[in-house]
Order: C-alpha cells, then sequence, then structure tokens
C-alpha cells in the first residue's frame, strides 16, 4: 500500500496531525489486536512528519445497550474508555492500558451478545479487569456503577479490596497505606 497518498473516505478527509495537510503517504501497514485493527504509518508530504493511524473494523450489526431504566442506547467504545479514564485520573495508569482493558472488555461483549447487552454486564466487566489494574480507579468506578448512597457503602467496598489485594493484584501498591500494622 505504500505510496498512497491524500487519505479518504467518502467526504472525511486524513490531515496531518502536525501542520493539517491533506496530503500524507502511507509508508508502513500492519495488522495488530488479532487482525481487528489495521496500524498505518503515514508520512506528510507537505511537513514530511510521521503519524500512526488505525483502522478498527466497524460491527455491521449494531448493538444496543440496556441501560438501568429499560431505556436502549447505542453501544458507543467511547464511553467505556470515558468513564475508565474517570475512574483513572491522575492515577498511574497509562492510555495503553485502558484501551487493552477496553478491547478485552469489547470482545467479551460481542462474544456473548448480538444485538443487546445490559449495562450492568459492561459495568462488571470493566469493574473485574479495573480491579486487577489499579485498586483506587476500581474503587472509583464501583463508587458510580454501585451508585454508593453514602460513605459507609464506599468504606465497605474499600475493606473487601484491602481484604482481597493480596489475591487480585499482588504487584498492585496497597490501597491504603498499612503502616503502623501489626505494631503493638
Amino acid at each position: 500500500m505504500s505510496g498512497f497518498s491524500g487519505a479518504s473516505y467518502g467526504s472525511e478527509v486524513m490531515r496531518c496531525p502536525f501542520c493539517r495537510v491533506d496530503d500524507d503517504r502511507v509508508i508502513d501497514s500492519r495488522a495488530s489486536e488479532g487482525g481487528s485493527v489495521v496500524r498505518r504509518r503515514r508520512q506528510c508530504s507537505a511537513c514530511g512528519k510521521r503519524f500512526t493511524t488505525y483502522e478498527r473494523i466497524e460491527e455491521s450489526i449494531k448493538l444496543a445497550v440496556i441501560k438501568r431504566d429499560g431505556a436502549r442506547v447505542p453501544y458507543d467504545r467511547r464511553k467505556i474508555l470515558a468513564g475508565l479514564q474517570r475512574a483513572c485520573w491522575k492515577r498511574p495508569v497509562g492510555t495503553p492500558a485502558l484501551e487493552a482493558l477496553a478491547d478485552h472488555v469489547e470482545e467479551e461483549i460481542f462474544r456473548r451478545f448480538d444485538r443487546e447487552v445490559p449495562s450492568q454486564f459492561i459495568g462488571e466487566q470493566c469493574a473485574k479487569r479495573l480491579r486487577r489494574l489499579d485498586q483506587v480507579a476500581y474503587v472509583r468506578f464501583a463508587s458510580v456503577y454501585h451508585q454508593f448512597k453514602d460513605v459507609g457503602q464506599f468504606i465497605d467496598e474499600a475493606k473487601q479490596v484491602l481484604e482481597s489485594s493480596d489475591h487480585d493484584a499482588p504487584d498492585q501498591p496497597s490501597l491504603f497505606d498499612r503502616a503502623g500494622e501489626g505494631e503493638s
């Protein structure tokens, strides 16, 4: 595919993120994420800088999410990422880790559901994986997902994480500093 220039689809145009010109060429193209994504390295003909684009297969079957109130909304991966990013705000969790987590959740969704998926399933999958990734982010996510009504519920969830933290994520720092434990 080398030499392709002025990438566009319909009326949408691929613009260089540096100079905003729509004249580029693909210098490398390869499959990633198990063949469901095509990664392309491009070089802008105007400024000479290189950038990466990703093409993801759009699911031909539109999936609806069934909300708690019974409303149905179109599935949107960006909503999963936005929720994860809010939970991981100011935490040492990078975007690639969140993208990978969203990929795993999305794979599970499309593996188990054809047309409709309950929002509770999406939340449970995110929470389960987030708990292994970052305990603080998990508790933040759980507080919204479980709709905690008071601080007591928040504390109870944090205690459960503390009690099982050695089993869930042994390499992860403790949720709370346990300094002084074991001292009399």
